[in-house]
């Protein structure tokens, strides 16, 4: 069931999609060659109980994970693109590492993703995580009262072609507000003028991820950890938006 929210439940979300914003900028600052993944999360877990908040990934179990995934922030690195499990691993030199970190605060939900390179990056890396960050502003651009699902999946997917990349349409973007995951779906790839209307007041995380060369995938053995199938790098770009009558409201960016 999709649920509308009103002005004061998006300014609620706001607040919580602000310090989603300033903790990934914080963790962006901290992605050094040498840092481990747990120093990382601890910083996370660090942030949340300083805030009041809740992690929206401690014990989450859904029936695609090996649950309950106990930690505060998902760190993939490299052809690991979702649901990372943080581990004991030391960032190194060219290393491409995505974060994606939702919480809530006061019932509230924001979720929100960001891809970083440590160290020297390889201009092929570069162009990767450009062209999620680019397919994300494509999908906010068209997130306005009267469009559908199918023109922001079909914006995603119209920025991927254009640099080369598969698109997987397993895992996508979703509403989100009392809870992490609410309906609708939002793959990276669709047809538009299709699917469920934009309304004002819903409340989406759009996430385009992509990989160089697949758009296969498959699991770690820790049962979470998703990398693309060929071992090909992968970025992933993702913020928590809302539909208004002014036109998209992003709520996970930094004041």
């Amino acid at each position: 069931m999709v649920e509308l929210k009103t002005a004061e439940e998006i300014e609620r979300m706001r607040v919580t999609g602000a310090f989603v914003a300033e903790t990934l900028a914080e963790l962006r600052a901290r992605a050094q060659v040498g840092v481990n993944l747990l120093e990382l999360e601890a910083h996370v877990r660090q942030r949340i109980r300083e805030r009041g908040a809740t992690s929206c990934y401690w014990d989450y179990a859904p029936s695609f994970g090996r649950g309950p995934f106990r930690n505060t922030v998902c760190l993939s690195v490299n052809d690991a693109v979702l649901h990372g499990l943080p581990f004991d691993y030391a960032l190194r030199d060219g290393d491409v590492l995505t974060m994606d970190l939702a919480v809530d605060i006061d019932g509230w939900v924001a979720d929100a993703a960001t891809t970083v390179i440590v160290g020297t990056a390889a201009e092929q890396d570069r162009r990767l995580v450009r062209a999620t960050e680019e397919a994300l502003a494509a999908a906010i651009a068209v997130a306005v009262p009267g469009n559908r699902i199918g023109d922001l999946s079909a914006a995603i997917g119209a920025v991927a072609r254009d640099h080369g990349y598969p698109v997987n349409t397993e895992f996508g973007g979703h509403g989100l507000g009392r809870t992490m995951h609410e309906d609708p779906h939002i793959p990276n790839q669709g047809t538009a003028g299709r699917g469920f209307p934009l309304r004002p007041g819903l409340t989406i995380a759009i996430e385009p991820w992509f990989a160089r060369t697949t758009d296969r995938i498959v699991t770690d053995p820790d049962g979470w950890t998703i990398r693309s199938a060929d071992g090909s790098r992968t970025a992933h770009s993702e913020h928590t938006v809302a539909i208004t009558e002014d036109g998209p409201r992003v709520l996970t960016l930094a004041p």
